[in-house]
C-alpha cells in the first residue's frame, strides 16, 4: 500500500499550472492573450471533435487550435525542432500539424511527434461557452 502511495504522490502535484513548463529554444516565449469566438464562421468547426484551425494571432508562428473531444488543445504554429524560418510555419492536416521544413507529422491530441527531439509548445486555454481564451 505504502508503494502505491509514493507513486501517487508526485501524480497528484504533476498537473500544477504554476509548474507548467513550456520551453523551447527554437521558439520565444511571448506573453499574449487570444479570444476565439467559436459562434463565427471562421472558427465554427472548433465546436466538433477532431477539428482543427490555424489562428493568425498568439505565439512566435500563431497558433493551432484542436477539439480534442474532452476539451481543447492550442500549440504554437511554429515548427518546434527548427529554427524560426520562412519554412517553420506548421500546417493542419486533419488530427495532425506537419511542418514543411523536414515533414516532422506533431498529433494534435498530444503535441507530438514520434523521434523528435522537441513536442509542439503548448498553450493554456480557458472556455466559457462559444468563447476560448488561449494565453501563455
Amino acid at each position: 500500500m505504502k508503494k502505491y502511495l509514493l507513486i501517487l504522490i508526485p501524480l497528484l502535484f504533476a498537473c500544477d499550472k504554476e509548474n507548467f513548463n513550456n520551453r523551447n529554444p527554437y521558439i520565444p516565449n511571448y506573453s499574449f492573450s487570444e479570444v476565439i469566438n467559436m459562434s463565427l464562421p471562421s472558427y465554427s468547426q472548433l465546436q466538433f471533435p477532431s477539428n482543427g484551425i490555424y489562428y493568425g494571432g498568439g505565439g512566435a508562428r500563431g497558433l493551432i487550435i484542436f477539439n480534442t473531444g474532452s476539451g481543447y488543445t492550442a500549440f504554437d504554429a511554429a515548427c518546434p525542432n527548427q529554427e524560426l524560418g520562412p519554412c517553420s510555419t506548421m500546417q493542419v492536416d486533419g488530427i495532425n500539424a506537419v511542418c514543411p521544413c523536414d515533414n516532422a507529422e506533431y498529433s494534435l491530441f498530444t503535441g507530438q511527434s514520434p523521434g523528435m527531439q522537441y513536442p509542439m509548445k503548448q498553450y493554456q486555454v480557458e472556455i466559457n461557452g462559444n468563447i476560448l481564451t488561449v494565453f501563455n
